[in-house]
């Protein structure tokens, strides 16, 4: 199985620690900005990250994509089968993708992936203010509704830890990271996760990449 993508794109990060959490095997093919190649745009036809292939099935969307795996492979369970559980679940992962996400790209690709991939000055004041206005939010709710287990969900493992931490790396690639003073259970929370053989591996990879750049 083919994944194209980055381990940049959170996208990307959390559909490898999903399937390595399943113990599933997949070869990620490097693709970058733009990128054109035939194999990557007959997997994602908009050239979005992450593009996946299993044989002569491909597919787009990392939602998509980890459904596919999930259903193949339904253990160890990551999306729990309980009524409320699997929608909070859902909800999580929907909270990373569009509200983490959405405010932690606008400044990482304005203090990271423009001046350092497309070699142009990143908006520093859209980077701001995503910092200042909307990153405040997004951890303030994730300290208020985090379980004393440390897990979104069920007290254990699941999709909702996977994909809520994934944003979290890029905005430590900027310099950013949870405050333990003021969010100790989120910042316990984003380390643990992140120390798991599924993610410690690839996060280690990317900064070591940033250190050889800088």
């Amino acid at each position: 199985m083919i994944l194209y993508g980055s381990s940049m794109s959170p996208f990307v990060r959390k559909v490898l620690a999903f399937a390595s959490e399943k113990g599933m095997a997949l070869e990620l093919q490097p693709v970058g900005l733009g990128d054109a190649s035939p194999d990557f745009v007959a997997a994602s036809p908009f050239r979005k990250m992450p593009g996946f292939k299993d044989g002569d099935f491909m597919i787009s969307d990392s939602t998509a994509i980890i459904t596919y795996l999930d259903t193949l492979q339904p253990e160890p369970n990551l999306i729990p089968l309980e009524a409320k559980a699997r929608a909070r679940t859902v909800w999580y992962e929907e909270f990373a993708d569009t509200i983490a996400t959405g405010c932690m790209a606008k400044v990482f690709f304005n203090k990271v992936v423009s001046p350092r991939f497309l070699g142009k000055p990143g908006d520093d004041e859209v980077a701001a203010k995503a910092q200042s206005d909307e990153l405040p939010p997004i951890v303030d709710y994730l300290e208020r509704i985090m379980p004393d287990s440390g897990f979104l969900v069920e007290d254990r493992l699941t999709l909702a830890d996977l994909a809520v931490v994934s944003p979290f790396v890029n905005m430590s690639h900027t310099g950013w990271s949870v405050d333990p003073a003021t969010h100790p259970k989120t910042a316990a929370f984003v380390e643990k996760i992140l120390s798991r053989p599924s993610y410690a591996p690839v996060v280690a990879k990317e900064r070591k990449f940033f250190e050889r750049a800088a």
